[in-house]
């Protein structure tokens, strides 16, 4: 079986297990206070032109974002984000298991829109609904959408306006960054949100995130509820060194371009027969529509996900490549796709 899955069923890439390799019998410091750690936080500092940005290293996405969320929020106070957003979706509740209720609006292809949030802020007048506090957004989406550098800039604009903070999911922000249809880096970024993570799970680590907290009004006590909630490793070094050596050389970007560059084979094979797509997406995620009689004969041999049914005869699927994904992987599935389409 040849799968589409996902982007992390790999373990990690080479260079990483090369320097943990080398790294595996020498003593570090704990709980993230290592070189490591502080040569990767620079790294990410001066990647995003934010010398005081806090940079702290946790495991997980999901780690990541019910920490932060609550790290952030007064206990009344709540979080805007799209019906689709991975804290509302996929995240077993875990923004609200620490008390912080999640309001969510149809997005647009996965996205938020300033006019979305006004809508939701105005819907909660008063003391006696939650008052929603923080931004949720997520780029790439669920969607595989990404938010361009005007889109951001007006999403900065709205939450100075009505006083939210900005908060981005970045578990596949590699992914946005590299592919043909961005048009911010990650200093853009660090310019508007007031916090965002790097997500390393997603792009040829073994596991961890790089969340970088650049309002100061965010940044005290993180620690403290780092380690309350069971996210400060011992050896927090094993990801200093995970982030210290993709970014080293552009090793970070090069693992998600081949992501993009076999979603983009894939893309241009499927534009070709003809398949329509649920959603634009210009990232590592595709969502052809495909005959359900095609789907059912490529599940003998692939694995992707079943992602909502378009009518009786017809689904939309999603096929994911990653870091890892190989080119012959992409041309047997075109291969076979042509077959089975009759091309």
């Amino acid at each position: 079986m040849i799968s589409f899955a996902n982007d992390y069923s790999e373990g990690a890439c080479p260079q990483i297990l090369e320097a943990l390799g080398k790294e595996n019998l020498l003593q570090n410091p704990g709980y993230g206070l290592d070189a490591h750690c502080e040569a990767a936080a620079d790294m990410i500092r001066t990647l995003c032109a934010a010398p005081n940005a806090d940079v702290h290293f946790l495991v997980g996405g999901t780690q990541v974002n019910f920490i932060s969320i609550a790290a952030f929020l007064r206990p009344h106070q709540a979080a805007i984000a799209a019906d689709c957003g991975h804290i509302a979706t996929h995240e077993t509740g875990s923004v609200e298991a620490t008390g912080h209720k999640i309001c969510t609006v149809p997005g647009v292809n996965g996205k938020l829109t300033p006019e979305l949030v006004r809508q939701v802020v105005a819907g909660h007048p008063n003391e006696h609904m939650v008052q929603p506090k923080l931004v949720f957004l997520s780029s790439p989406s669920e969607f595989g959408t990404i938010y361009s550098k005007a889109e951001l800039t007006e999403m900065r604009k709205v939450c100075d306006e009505l006083g939210l903070y900005l908060y981005l999911d970045g578990a596949r922000l590699a992914a946005g960054l590299t592919c043909s249809a961005c048009d911010v880096t990650l200093a853009d970024i660090a310019a508007v949100a007031d916090a965002f993570y790097i997500g390393g799970t997603k792009n040829g680590l073994l596991m961890g995130e790089a969340l970088v907290i650049l309002n100061d009004a965010l940044k005290a006590d993180f620690r403290y509820l780092e380690k309350q909630r069971g996210a400060m490793l011992a050896k927090g070094f094993l990801l200093g060194i995970q982030f210290e050596t993709v970014l080293k050389d552009g090793l970070y970007f090069a693992l998600a371009k081949n992501a993009n560059d076999r979603a983009d084979e894939l893309r241009r094979g499927f534009a070709a027969l003809g398949v329509p797509m649920l959603v634009d997406s210009p990232t590592n995620q595709l969502f052809p529509v495909l005959p359900k009689t095609v789907t059912a004969k490529l599940a003998e041999h692939y694995v992707f996900e079943q992602w909502e049914d378009v009518d009786s005869e017809r689904e939309a699927v999603r096929f994911v490549c990653s870091w890892a994904t190989p080119a012959e992987n992409t041309a047997a599935l075109l291969a076979d796709l042509n077959t089975l389409m009759g091309a």
